[in-house]
């Protein structure tokens, strides 16, 4: 599953974050990050594969500067929301800029006839509003829960969970029930 490791850093700041100060978790996710990013252009991804990876790396990089900066800041209490909220503005950002950030990792996995369809892409384009939509619903839900309920772990880590099992799931799915389709009709 090539999307999830390019989630990694993200996972391990989310769980770091419940265990140490807001400054270390984002020390944490940018070296995470950064170490993937350079893990995965010397075993030759193309940029295009690795827009989640270059995301993480400017998330973390502004958040540890910040929370070094003003480490008693407000906003640190909703640091788990805006790491959702990036991901979607990431998300939606690509799809904005006709490059589904799904697109360049799809691309790998499909012979380049399939990627050259507009099929494809399209598939893509859906894929990745529903992992933005994920996010943007995540991170919404995530800041209210913090404004209102912060201590209530359970829901927190069932937010954080629904927030990557939904576009996963939806990211497995969806491919071969548009292949189905697509082999009904011919």
């Amino acid at each position: 599953m090539n999307y999830l490791k390019s989630f990694l850093p993200w996972i391990a700041f989310a769980v770091v974050s419940t265990q140490a100060d807001w400054r270390w978790s984002g020390v944490t996710g940018l070296v995470l990050a950064g170490g993937l990013l350079l893990l995965e252009r010397r075993r030759g991804k193309a940029w295009d594969t690795l827009f989640i990876e270059v995301s993480a790396v400017a998330f973390f990089a502004l958040l540890a500067a910040w929370s070094f900066t003003d480490p008693t800041s407000p906003l640190r209490d909703y640091v788990g929301a805006l790491t959702d909220l990036w991901l979607a503005l990431t998300a939606w950002g690509s799809i904005a800029a006709k490059r589904p950030f799904t697109l360049g990792i799809a691309r790998t996995m499909v012979p380049p006839e399939i990627a050259a369809t507009a099929v494809f892409r399209r598939v893509n384009v859906v894929i990745t509003a529903v992992w933005a939509a994920s996010f943007t619903v995540a991170g919404i839900a995530e800041a209210i829960l913090l404004h209102f309920a912060p201590h209530d772990t359970v829901a927190l880590v069932a937010i954080k969970v629904l927030g990557f099992a939904v576009p996963i799931s939806f990211t497995i799915r969806y491919p071969r029930i548009v292949r189905a389709r697509a082999q009904k009709v011919a």
